[in-house]
């Protein structure tokens, strides 16, 4: 009980700052509630991992031979998909060479590399022994999805880092590896391009093994179809709300005209995601089993009602799109129903089949909880000390401070 109260004071008063921020009325002192809040949380969690690494995993889980996978696979799972901006914006600037969403591109390859680092550290930590994370890559399982799996998620992190690597190079004065990058830039974004879409869609085919498990609701043979699309969606979503908030705390000027037209392919592609999952019950007459339980009946609305119909609709409204802050609002949702729905996939749509016997424990959301901050944390500390925005007089900087 004291863990759970203790992550609900830290998550309090994140929540509150990050609402102050987004309204515009950050209050005194606000950095120092935010380093006292996630200084408290991290510390916690560094006994947490200890506990961990010297007594297993049986120790601070709730996880157990009938629920092996426990929060930690819907969160690796949700941290791929709110990635997916990296390979979205890298492939409208260099492949489609729609070039005003340039400014934008860096902060969101930072995101997505984040992201990927999010995941790796919570597979890293999840898997019953880390020190043989090693093997996919040197043990060649050629049958098992989890081989291609591995395999693209250790070379996108890596295509990523070489995506970002010209902040880095530019900050230390390396002009000409930085111009040898440029010109390297297409195949290496085609390849992260091909990368993603693989490893995104694959995330989906992992639970085609075991159809009988999942609720008839969820379990489809176009998984892999639902978890690429969504991951679309969600990092267009994931890229507005970063860029607002980069604005309003890093005092970054963006155009807001930019984020419009992503929020409005952001409808686009989630009235897109929601049909398919509408249609896909429909085919497969699996609406009888709509109340049976009732509540995943629920957890079906709020995901697909909430997280894709409500804010489509929405974002399709140019009323909406005018307003940075309304713009933001409505993206959140998106962010909230993509996390629900790979939490939904790997958890609680298999709970008829394995039975209510799995709550995940306080220790398994600190870390989780931690890793986020942490992401969060050193994006910041990346937007302060590197070029990771556009100089204010330099050609492709920006023309409109988000407001409203």
């Amino acid at each position: 009980m004291i863990g759970w109260l203790f992550l609900t004071a830290v998550a309090g008063v994140l929540g509150w700052l990050a609402v102050s921020y987004g309204l515009g009325r950050p209050p005194r002192h606000g950095l120092s509630w935010a380093a006292g809040a996630t200084g408290a949380l991290w510390a916690v969690t560094a006994v947490v991992l200890a506990i961990r690494f010297t007594r297993g995993m049986g120790v601070m889980t709730h996880m157990t031979d009938v629920n092996p996978w426990g929060i930690w696979v819907g969160f690796l799972q949700a941290g791929v998909a709110l990635s997916g901006g990296g390979f979205v914006m890298a492939a409208t600037v260099h492949i489609f060479h729609i070039k005003r969403f340039e400014p934008i591109l860096r902060p969101v390859v930072l995101l997505a590399f984040l992201g990927y680092v999010f995941v790796a550290l919570t597979l890293f930590i999840e898997v019953g022994r880390p020190y043989n994370l090693w093997h996919p890559l040197a043990m060649w399982q050629h049958h098992s999805i989890m081989f291609e799996v591995a395999w693209c998620v250790t070379l996108y992190l890596t295509v990523l880092a070489v995506e970002f690597s010209p902040a880095v190079l530019e900050r230390l004065g390396y002009g000409r590896a930085v111009e040898a990058l440029h010109r390297a830039a297409i195949p290496i974004v085609i390849l992260g391009v091909i990368l993603s879409t693989l490893h995104q869609s694959s995330m989906g085919t992992m639970f085609l093994i075991v159809p009988q498990k999942i609720h008839p609701l969820w379990s489809s043979t176009l998984l892999p179809v639902f978890f690429l699309v969504s991951s679309v969606a969600v990092g267009l979503c994931v890229t507005v709300v970063a860029s607002f908030y980069a604005a309003r705390i890093f005092g970054k000027t963006l155009d807001r005209w930019l984020l419009a037209d992503l929020a409005r392919a952001a409808s686009m592609v989630l009235f897109l995601y929601a049909a398919l999952r509408l249609v896909d019950v429909s085919a497969r007459n699996a609406w009888g089993r709509f109340t049976d339980p009732g509540w995943l009946g629920g957890v079906f609305l709020l995901e697909v009602g909430g997280g894709a119909l409500l804010p489509a609709f929405l974002l399709s409204r140019r009323a909406v799109r005018d307003r940075p802050r309304w713009t933001v609002a409505a993206c959140l949702p998106v962010l909230a129903g993509v996390v629900l729905n790979r939490l939904t996939v790997s958890w609680l749509a298999m709970v008829p089949y394995t039975g209510p016997g799995y709550f995940p424990h306080w220790m398994e959301v600190s870390v989780s909880f931690a890793l986020l901050t942490g992401v969060a944390v050193v994006f910041g500390v990346a937007v302060r000390t590197l070029p990771v925005y556009p100089a204010a007089d330099s050609p492709s900087a920006t023309i409109l401070p988000v407001r409203g």
